[in-house]
């Protein structure tokens, strides 16, 4: 069972950066290819940066050449909420933190990578920390 973060709106703008802010609160995306982990080999757990609940492994991550870090398994399914996301003029699958509500990214089904689940987690960096080694 997830343990559920419940902070004011004041307090995350205190706790967030503007740009994490705008990303996590209030379901932004980052702009493809800058983000720091997008290409990142280092192992450990991805964790969300506005509460630290742990959503994927580094062993889950694969290079899929779409600008953003992309994972085919969360580390367990009931550490993200999926949402349908009818924004944009299309029909995705919003991803966000089970734990905090945080917005991470987007999941994609059918696309072809060669990974065991054929399912590709769309996370902004920016929405995760880096744990080395864990």
């Amino acid at each position: 069972m997830v343990e559920k973060v419940e902070k004011s709106d004041e307090q995350w703008r205190n706790e967030l950066s503007p740009e994490e802010y705008r990303v996590l609160r209030a379901s932004g995306t980052e702009a493809p290819f800058i983000g720091e982990y997008t290409d990142t080999e280092t192992s450990g757990i991805y964790a969300c940066r506005a509460c630290g609940a742990e959503l994927f492994r580094s062993d889950a991550k694969f290079h899929s050449g779409c600008g953003w870090p992309s994972f085919f398994t969360p580390l367990a399914a009931e550490s993200v909420i999926e949402i349908k996301d009818k924004t944009m003029g299309m029909v995705r699958t919003e991803i966000r933190c089970a734990a905090c509500d945080s917005h991470l990214g987007h999941v994609f089904e059918g696309e072809g990578y060669q990974t065991p689940t054929d399912l590709r987690y769309c996370i902004n960096s920016i929405s995760m920390t880096l744990l080395p080694g864990s």
